[in-house]
């Protein structure tokens, strides 16, 4: 009864050795591959913005353009003389 409960725990134990040297195997393998030992998430893809929102952001673009234009002017400076 005890050896067979030995016998057990050993292959337990030996299967969690086994399971640790691959792990760490792969872990060599992707730091010689890839020349980094660090794990990266990647982002999901970014999701559309819905119309309301792209109209929203198109309208501040748009008061950013003017606030830019009119600071320009009222400095004096010709935007076509930078070029």
């Amino acid at each position: 009864m005890t050896d067979s409960l030995l016998n057990a725990i050993m292959a337990v134990v030996d299967f969690v050795f086994d399971l640790w040297k691959m792990i760490d195997s792969i872990k060599r393998l992707s730091r010689r591959a890839t020349g980094s030992d660090r794990i990266v998430d990647v982002p999901p893809d970014p999701k559309p913005l819905p119309p309301a929102a792209q109209r929203a952001l198109a309208e501040a673009e748009e008061r950013e353009r003017a606030r830019e234009r009119a600071a320009q002017a009222a400095s004096g400076a010709d935007p076509a003389s930078w070029r």
